[in-house]
Parts: C-alpha cells; structure tokens; sequence
C-alpha cells in the first residue's frame, strides 16, 4: 500500500508528479555513470510518503503546492534516498524496490559515491530555501547516522534492550518525518507555533510508521511484503515484537537458541511462530497506537484556521486526515 493513498489530499497526485520531475532533474548529471546510478533508484519508483507528508503538513497550515514546497519535497526524498543507497551497501542488499541495488549491480564505491552525490543534492535545493531548512536536513542526517550505530551495535544480539530499538527508529526513521512534517510547514510560511505543532506530529508519525512497518515484516505473507517475511530477523534486526517476545520467561530462551546469522528458513519460520504464539504482537500495536494519539495530540494544538479561501476551508478535513492516519495504518495489518 502506499499510504499517501490514505492522505486523501486533493491534488495530491498532481503535486508528487511535479516532485518526480524535481527528483529527475535533480539526480542529472554530466558524469555519465554518476547519473544512470543516481537515477536507478528514482526510475524504481517507491511510496513517496516524505514528499507526501511535506505537502500535507503544507496544507494543514493552508496553503497548497507551490515551487518552494515542491523543491522542500524534493530536498527530503533525496536525503531518503541517498540514505538508501548507503543502508544497501551495510546491509549488502541484493535488491531495492524490486530492482537490483545499486550496490550488487555497480559495487558499495559507486553506490556510496552516489548516496553522498544525492545528499549533495538535497543540500543545494536547502540552500534556496533558507538556511532554517538547511540546518532542518543536516540536523537529520545526523540522526539517520546515530540511528543506523543504534542499530548495528545491537546486530544479531537477543540482548537489545527496548530503549536500542527506540532510540534507533527515532532517528533512522520518524527523524526525516519529522524534517518532512517541519519544513512543509517551514516553506508554506506558517507561524512558529504551527512549525512546532507539525515537527511533533511527523516525529510522532515516524514512531508508528516504523512499529507498523516492523509488525508487518512478521505478520505479513512474502506475497504480501514482496520480499520474505522476517527479513529483518535475518538481517539480525530485532524489533519491537522480537525484544518482547525474548522476553517471555515461557518461550524466550528458545527463540534465542534460534536467532543469529545464518538463520535457514525452517528456524526462521519457527521463530517467528514462536513470536506470534505470545503477546509481543498486539503489545507492539498498543506502542503503535500510543505513537499515534501522540500524532493527534499534535495537530490538536495547532491554532484554529483562518481566512474563508477553498484552500483555508480545507484545512480541518486535511488535519482530520492526518490525524488519523496512524491509526489507519495499523488497523490495516495484514
């Protein structure tokens, strides 16, 4: 699914086929190879959910699309993507978005070289904007490199404790949700107040974004993920569910005989019906779910709207939207 789908924005469709014109022409270059790696990933396609949220968090202050909130979507989705690019080559991926990564397809120097070319990118397009929106995207792409240490120091260790794991989707993720939700709001020249209100929101809707994404990794079908479910158990990322799944005195100590690299398919399989046999799964929506009154809780401060244009009249759907768009989300696990 992708979920802008659930943002039911007007014009939204519109406004993120101008964001893939700005990534195109973003991502060219004079260096020939420098410019087909750049753009594997664009011409892959993906969820866009960043640029989406930009734009949504654009309109809850109301205003609509305009250059300055197309380039700030494109900024955001370049910082994603470049650290795409960076996340395969530590991962050693094999794909991304059903293609071939760029690491297994042009090898980790081109790949890396092309995910700083990309952040680059992103910092030029910030530096029209203003400088707000520079220091927004580099204090980001701090935190995504924070998250990804977060992550590795605990690899393939039954002993990550919850704080590792939430202090990693924090910054790896719900950071640049974060950047999305405030800088939309930045570029559409809302008050300090509504910047604020917003940041909340996206750092907030990162949290159950990821909590939801990592729930459908176990309890989702390869069908339905189109990759094999409990990828991240083989990659030695033990989320939410697995950590408190460890933690049952009745099956955790056999579920961590069972973890470690190298898992094959049958310990995979049974480690994670050993997860969904406990409590770890609905807990892990409860999480969720608290992230996502936290989301609401946000918008709910925002100070009321003004002015009786088609645009300001919108502004209360377009919260009312986003507010519960968390919750959608998780109500629509697989």
């Amino acid at each position: 699914m992708n979920v802008w789908e659930l943002l039911l924005l007007p014009g939204l469709d519109e406004t993120l086929a101008q964001v893939e014109t700005g990534l195109r022409e973003a991502v060219a270059s004079p260096e020939p190879l420098l410019a087909e790696v750049a753009s594997h990933l664009v011409g892959a396609g993906g969820k866009r959910l960043r640029p989406a949220l930009l734009v949504a968090a654009a309109a809850a202050t109301g205003v609509s699309a305009s250059p300055a909130v197309i380039d700030g979507a494109v900024s955001v989705e370049l910082v994603h993507m470049g650290s795409l690019y960076h996340d395969d080559v530590i991962d050693e991926a094999g794909s991304r978005r059903g293609v071939p990564s760029a690491n297994a397809r042009w090898g980790n120097l081109v790949a890396i070289l092309t995910g700083d070319f990309l952040l680059a990118r992103a910092s030029e397009i910030a530096a029209r904007l203003g400088t707000e929106i520079v220091q927004v995207l580099a204090t980001t792409i701090g935190c995504l490199c924070e998250g990804e240490m977060s992550q590795l120091r605990y690899a393939f260790s039954p002993e990550r404790p919850e704080s590792s794991y939430f202090e990693s989707i924090s910054k790896k993720t719900a950071s640049l949700m974060w950047a999305s939700a405030k800088i939309g709001a930045i570029v559409a020249g809302a008050s300090r107040e509504e910047v604020e209100c917003l940041a909340r929101f996206g750092q907030a809707f990162g949290m159950a974004f990821q909590i939801y994404d990592d729930l459908r990794d176990l309890v989702c079908t390869d069908a339905e993920l189109g990759k094999p479910a409990g990828n991240d158990i083989l990659e030695g990322t033990y989320t939410l569910p697995v950590i408190r799944a460890l933690a049952e005195p009745e099956c955790g100590p056999e579920l961590a005989g069972l973890l470690g690299p190298g898992l094959g398919r049958p310990e995979l399989d049974k480690a994670r019906d050993i997860i969904l046999s406990t409590g770890a799964v609905a807990s892990s929506v409860t999480e969720g779910r608290r992230w996502a009154g936290e989301a609401a809780r946000a918008l709910q401060a925002l100070p009321a709207p003004t002015g009786s244009s088609p645009t300001a009249s919108a502004v209360p759907a377009v919260r009312r939207t986003l507010a519960g768009l968390a919750d959608r989300l998780l109500d629509d696990l697989c």
